[in-house]
């Protein structure tokens, strides 16, 4: 196997730095975050830093670059306290990936893309219409990461939109009925199939099958 020390991945072209950090966590959520500014400009962008914090009460966790530069998406969270999380779809990826260009503070990454905001239920920030699957979040915390300049930003989930096909009787997500995707390092989009799933695991009992 490659050994690869701290002292090599420093060293390495800033490029192939980027791309070897960002990829060896694997697979990890396409998620488009849409916002918008005090004004009510729309703004979208993808993201594949979102995580899950806890389910009682339900927050999600995001990460956003420094703030050495204008970030749109972070000023505008800040500015409403609102933001929606979309998961991207097959049918979409190209233009869920244009939104990662360095568009203008005037210039909505909606209509540049292709995409289209929609506004539901009085919520301050637009979904994505293209997404079948859609949460709406309000800030509840923000954690500087002083190591490199990152934020976390910590959200409370107010809102749940789902295609009908996604929600299983159990209150899991059949993510392929849509053709999600998901990311592996900045570029790299992957169909979602299932493979298995397992009961709650015991000690003593073995993995049980379920599905």
């Amino acid at each position: 196997m490659h050994h690869l020390t701290a002292a090599d991945i420093q060293a390495f072209d800033k490029i192939y730095r980027l791309n070897l950090v960002n990829s060896i966590t694997g697979y990890k959520p396409a998620n488009l975050i849409g916002t918008a500014d005090g004004s009510g400009a729309a703004n979208v962008a993808i993201f594949s830093s979102v995580v899950h914090l806890g389910s009682d009460p339900a927050l999600l966790g995001m990460v956003t670059r420094p703030t050495t530069v204008p970030r749109h998406t972070y000023e505008n969270i800040r500015a409403t306290g609102c933001y929606t999380i979309n998961h991207v779809h097959e049918g979409f990826v190209a233009a869920a990936h244009y939104t990662s260009a360095n568009f203008g503070r005037e210039e909505s990454e909606f209509a540049a893309c292709g995409l289209t905001p929609v506004y539901r239920d009085g919520f301050a920030a637009p979904y994505v219409a293209e997404s079948h699957i859609g949460i709406g979040l309000r800030l509840q915390q923000e954690v500087p990461i002083e190591l490199n300049g990152t934020v976390l930003l910590i959200g409370s989930v107010e809102h749940v939109y789902l295609a009908p096909e996604v929600l299983q009787p159990d209150g899991s997500l059949h993510l392929g009925a849509v053709a999600d995707v998901c990311i592996s390092g900045l570029d790299g989009y992957h169909r979602v199939q299932p493979l298995a799933r397992y009961a709650f695991a015991r000690a003593g009992q073995g993995p049980q099958r379920i599905g």
